[in-house]
């Protein structure tokens, strides 16, 4: 059976589905999904950044995680410290990593500034997910 992992973060919008879109490349042998403690639909600029990457992420959908389903997955990384807050871990046997991403949603300023900002976030993420991959490699995780 496939190891489960599960990207947290607030609205389910940004980061988590940035961090998703990027997993089922680079994680293809695992069961990827995304959720959030909130659900606030995805955000089109993800979409946009990751498509300036040729990654369409548009089908997928923004989803709040039922707190009491967390044990249904092996390995759960959370975004932002909300979620982080809220990430209840009801099995000793679940693995979990924090990322401290910025918001991408909470930033300032025109048209241009906020995509590259985005675009920032999005390799920081590309970043952790190859680090991840390497991790799990070498058996730091799952082992």
């Amino acid at each position: 059976m496939r190891k489960r992992i599960l990207f947290l973060c607030t609205g389910n919008s940004c980061r988590s589905q940035i961090a998703e879109g990027f997993s089922k490349i680079h994680l293809k042998e695992y069961h990827i999904k995304s959720a959030g403690t909130e659900a606030h639909g995805i955000n089109p600029n993800a979409i946009k950044t990751m498509n300036d990457i040729n990654i369409d992420i548009s089908s997928q959908t923004s989803t709040k995680i039922n707190l009491s389903n967390l044990n249904k997955f092996d390995l759960i990384i959370t975004l932002c410290g909300d979620a982080k807050d809220k990430c209840i871990r009801q099995n000793k046997k679940i693995n979990h990593i924090h990322w401290d991403i910025k918001d991408p949603a909470k930033l300032m300023g025109n048209y241009d500034e906020i995509l590259k900002g985005f675009s920032k976030i999005r390799d920081q993420i590309l970043k952790e997910i190859k680090s991840l991959k390497e991790s799990i490699k070498n058996e730091k995780i799952f082992s």
